[in-house]
């Protein structure tokens, strides 16, 4: 028999990969599903009623549960010893007998995602669990025009690298551009004492769904985090506004994907542009998975003909298996005129094995983070 602390770690991993939607699991192992501890763990924290405030869609826990309990069947040595949970059949049935939408439909609906950054400080205090829930289209690659509707790779692994650098954005005033379905936004205003923070976006429909998202995270009524429609390219200064923001100044400037066509990069050059010269001491950090190294050298030069310099450091891994998986870097980019020396070199410890970031260590891309510093 094994004990209740190894059969907890294998379960705490499999409830967080679930909640996140993730199609391939770790389950737990045959020794450690077969314990009734496990079974009555996994029942109570993801399919009893009322377990989880946002759960997945029906067809999703049904292909999950069909499957966790054919394993725990098949992991019985000892049938006079161990058994199957009559609560997971019980649900199980449950599923079954739900009238289920096709697998073609139930890819187009949004669902509730539920994210657990795990670099995330336990110790911090918080009224709720460390999570960040979303409405989003977890299998759509893009509609209605814009990619915003789902939460894509670099926004979680950039979430990773401030939960080891909360200092980057504690008591800072912060906007994120291509905001999408609000992950960074949240992360900072929720857990990481974000004095201000503006999620912005460029599609008007990403930014009316924006709200939802706060509410659904316990945010509707903050006065810390606000939704602002900002289309790149579009002059931020010499508007009809006296002052763009309301005068207000930015210290720090997020971005997650958002170099992935190379028809958008100068567009969102020119914004970076407008901010230096609005707000000359603020701070750039974006990550961008590089799909394509033609699109991201493409992103480098017109950093470069915008006169902003690239410093890339190098993203060290805790996990021989993730760093075989994924090559980090950090990209430093500022005006050339300016190269802070406490900017040239700088590194973190990355570590990831939940499901966070399962996501995209399979599909083997290459991530960058990049920060622009006036």
């Amino acid at each position: 028999m094994l004990g209740n602390h190894e059969s907890k770690d294998g379960a705490d991993r499999f409830c967080r990969q679930y909640l996140q939607q993730e199609r391939d699991l770790d389950y737990p192992s045959a020794a450690v599903l077969q314990e009734a501890y496990t079974q009555n763990l996994l029942y109570e924290r993801l399919f009893a009623d009322g377990a989880v405030a946002y759960p997945p869609p029906p067809r999703y826990r049904l292909r999950v549960l069909k499957e966790l309990v054919k394993r725990i069947e098949a992991s019985i040595d000892d049938w006079d010893q161990y058994g199957v949970s009559d609560d997971l059949m019980s649900s199980l049935s449950e599923l079954l007998a739900l009238p289920l939408p096709s697998e073609l439909a139930a890819a187009q609906q949004k669902s509730y995602v539920t994210y657990s950054p795990s670099l995330l400080d336990q110790s911090r205090p918080s009224s709720s669990p460390h999570q960040i829930t979303l409405l989003e289209s977890r299998n759509l690659i893009s509609a209605a025009g814009t990619t915003g509707l789902r939460t894509w790779e670099a926004a979680l692994h950039l979430g990773q690298y401030l939960c080891t650098n909360p200092a980057l954005i504690q008591g800072k005033r912060m906007l994120e551009l291509g905001a999408g379905t609000g992950y960074l936004s949240i992360l900072c205003a929720k857990f990481l004492e974000t004095t201000q923070v503006i999620a912005s976006d460029g599609s008007d429909d990403v930014v009316a769904n924006l709200p939802d998202n706060f509410f659904v995270n316990g945010l509707q009524d903050s006065e810390r985090i606000s939704a602002m429609d900002l289309k790149w390219g579009y002059g931020l200064m010499g508007t009809e506004e006296a002052e763009w923001n309301g005068g207000r100044p930015i210290d720090i400037v997020l971005g997650a994907d958002i170099t992935y066509d190379k028809s958008i990069i100068p567009a969102l050059a020119g914004t970076l542009d407008d901010l230096f010269g609005m707000f000359p001491e603020v701070k750039i950090l974006i990550a961008a998975t590089e799909r394509n190294r033609e699109t991201f050298d493409a992103f480098l030069d017109v950093c470069q003909g915008r006169n902003f310099a690239v410093d890339e450091v190098n993203f060290k891994f805790n996990n021989a298996i993730e760093a075989s998986l994924l090559r980090d870097a950090f990209s430093v980019v500022h005006p050339k005129h300016k190269i802070p020396h406490s900017y040239r070199k700088c590194s973190a410890q990355f570590m990831s094995r939940i499901g966070v970031t399962k996501g995209f260590l399979d599909r083997q891309m290459c991530n960058r983070l990049g920060v622009l510093v006036a």
